[in-house]
């Protein structure tokens, strides 16, 4: 176990460079309160560091995945010296749009396993996973406006490319729920599936089981795919395709498929 100073998110690095992270505030089902707010972030300031790290599965601990902003902290009351939400204090997002992106920004695949209730900013943290496996009956919602509030945790930036543009603006301007059955024809979930913890391992386990340096450049490459022109684009694939054609751990790609064995590869 590899527990952050913060004990509001776990980590469990397995053998195979599988991370498993955790929401760790069960009794709340994980509602965002400050501590886990910056549970998040530091968890994944470590794993952007973590030697053989090769895939996270996120999920929440207890009945649910995330429960949105902590409706306690409604009243609570900004410290003096606190930045102003247009400040860009962790690159190019604030720290509640970081909780989401930070996902994003892994140089590894996430794969988030969605159970109970996935609200607010819970299902913007989803978003910035690669993956997501929900259960059918998961109950989700993109509640800011029940607030009088507008998603602003790049719940925008994440969801560009994954929601058609008339069913996101209906789904923010209603904030009405929807199950998991029915994020997956949104395009807020990748699987449905009735152990969604179990499916998102398997997943995350023949991640692990690829190139760890081709893995991390494609995931490169999709970040980038949104917002570049066709020529970057392309110019970007033949980049990295050059950093691993013939490279140690492609070769051994090659051999291990062509001898019927699990490869062995290098971490980088």
């Amino acid at each position: 176990m590899i527990s952050p100073d913060n004990d509001r998110v776990t980590i469990h690095l397995g053998d195979d460079g599988v991370a498993q992270v955790r929401l760790n505030r069960p009794d709340k089902m994980n509602a965002l309160d400050p501590a886990m707010f910056d549970g998040i972030i530091e968890a994944g300031h470590r794993l952007g560091k973590m030697k053989g790290l090769r895939a996270v599965v996120l999920a929440g601990e207890g009945r649910s995945f995330c429960a949105g902003l902590d409706v306690s902290s409604f009243a609570r009351k900004p410290a003096p010296d606190e930045p102003e939400l247009t400040e860009r204090t962790h690159g190019n997002s604030n720290r509640f749009q970081q909780a989401a992106m930070v996902w994003r920004k892994l140089p590894v695949p996430v794969i988030a396993a969605v159970q109970g209730v996935c609200f607010g900013g819970g299902l913007q943290i989803a978003s910035g996973t690669d993956i997501r496996v929900v259960h059918p009956q998961a109950r989700m919602a993109i509640m800011e406006m029940k607030w009088g509030l507008v998603p602003d945790m790049a719940g925008y930036a994440l969801w560009r490319g994954l929601v058609r543009d008339d069913v996101l603006r209906e789904l923010v301007y209603t904030n009405r729920e929807f199950t998991g059955t029915e994020a997956q024809g949104l395009g807020l979930a990748t699987f449905v599936d009735e152990d969604p913890l179990a499916r998102a391992t398997t997943i995350a386990a023949t991640i692990a089981g690829r190139n760890p340096q081709a893995i991390r450049a494609a995931k490169r490459l999709s970040a980038l795919m949104q917002d570049r022109a066709t020529d970057a684009i392309l110019l970007e694939e033949s980049i990295e395709q050059r950093a691993i054609i013939r490279s140690p751990n492609q070769v051994e790609a090659v051999m291990a498929g062509m001898e019927k064995r699990e490869p062995k590869f290098d971490d980088v």
